[in-house]
């Protein structure tokens, strides 16, 4: 059976700004439909505003939209085109009852593509054509299609308001200028829309560049947050590192180790004769010799090389020597500076002597005791001092 030819308002498959059938047809999210390279190039166009809009309806997009192509509409046209069903051109279609009709036409109303505002008349396609071709039409204001074309005439004097009152923000005509509005500011319509329309584009950037400072405040934001988590990483990784070192330096509890001072006892003890040297740096040390069984718990003074019977200790202080302790009892010596101290120890006759050591030794202090147990080799050092037990 032949298929009888339907007839299809082209407003429903055709682009309402190239006018013909929709070629790889887009949806914007207001729900209009374009084909692709005529909303391109539209935007394309608002590219340096900044804010791109949909034609029909105006709703803006602060983000220019990425479209796919509508695959329901794109079949919709190929069967059309298949079944041959015809589309009604442009300056056919009727009017629906959302549209704004031509005034002119007589019997079927078709859409009106046009409204003019000094005849306060709206115009089809056929009928527009007179305002373009006819030098009497040429000065008339054409707008987009309205309905509400009585509300630009004035009810006092029935006339076109075409002047615009700013002192009392509304429009007017012109005998309304001269009586009522009379030494009021005012000015064209088309004045007042000029100026509105940039106060509008001067608001509008505004508010764009405070979105891009926004956007730029936010990645900064953003960079400060994943440098402060980098960092927070950086700080935990290190600090498991720490206490894993920590961890491993941490020893067990010794009955040998002196817990309230920073001096050590050397493992072995000393009888006969024996000679050994200090080699020190820093502030304060003392070189000692003192019996193991010297008390090790505690932080008083007696528990301190030289602040006791246990032990004899020679006090260090800034590459020189100050003074000598045994059972507390100190003594103030001197003798030329060096890094350098010796000690001399005859256990059997009782003698203990110090030096200080650098191209000639120079005898500091000199012991003469009875030594009753072995004796061993100690120093105390401050917190920023060292000191090495080291070959003569």
């Amino acid at each position: 059976m032949e298929q009888q030819a339907v007839q299809l308002g082209k407003e429903i498959f055709s682009c309402s700004i190239c006018l013909d059938l929709l070629k790889d047809p887009v949806t914007t999210s207001c729900g209009h439909s374009y084909c692709m390279k005529c909303i391109e190039t539209h935007w394309d166009e608002e590219d340096p505003k900044g804010v791109h809009s949909c034609p029909q309806c105006g709703k803006t997009f602060i983000w220019r939209p990425v479209l796919e192509k509508s695959t329901i509409l794109s079949g919709l046209i190929k069967q059309l085109k298949k079944t041959g069903l015809q589309v009604i051109p442009a300056d056919q279609c009727p009017a629906g009852l959302e549209d704004v009709a031509c005034d002119f036409c007589i019997g079927r109303k078709l859409k009106a593509i046009k409204s003019c505002l000094v005849c306060l008349a709206s115009y089809c396609e056929k009928h527009l054509r007179p305002h373009y071709d006819s030098a009497a039409f040429k000065k008339h204001k054409l707008v987009e299609p309205s309905k509400n074309l009585q509300e630009n005439i004035c009810s006092l004097h029935d006339e076109v308001m075409k002047m615009f009152c700013r002192t009392d923000q509304k429009c007017v005509c012109y005998l309304c200028s001269v009586d009522e509005h009379r030494g009021h500011d005012i000015v064209s319509s088309a004045t007042e829309r000029t100026e509105r329309q940039r106060e509008l584009e001067e608001r509008r950037g505004k508010i764009q560049q405070r979105i891009k400072d926004r956007e730029k405040d936010l990645k900064l934001l953003q960079q400060e947050v994943e440098a402060i988590n980098h960092s927070a990483d950086n700080t935990v990784e290190n600090s498991e590192k720490i206490f894993t070192q920590l961890i491993r330096l941490l020893h067990k509890r010794h009955p040998d180790r002196f817990t309230g001072w920073r001096q050590v006892l050397s493992g072995e003890g000393l009888t006969g004769r024996c000679y050994w040297e200090v080699e020190w740096s820093g502030i304060l040390i003392y070189v000692a010799v003192a019996y193991k069984n010297m008390s090790r718990v505690g932080s008083g003074n007696e528990h301190g090389f030289g602040g006791n019977d246990k032990s004899w200790a020679l006090e260090c202080y800034q590459n020189s020597y100050h003074r000598f302790g045994h059972n507390n009892i100190w003594t103030s010596i001197s003798g030329p500076g060096s890094s350098r101290v010796g000690v001399y120890l005859d256990h059997r006759a009782g003698i203990l002597s110090f030096y200080s050591v650098s191209e000639t030794m120079t005898l500091l202090h000199r012991v003469q005791t009875t030594f009753t147990l072995p004796l061993h080799a100690g120093v105390w050092v401050g917190y920023a001092d060292s000191a090495e037990f080291c070959k003569p």
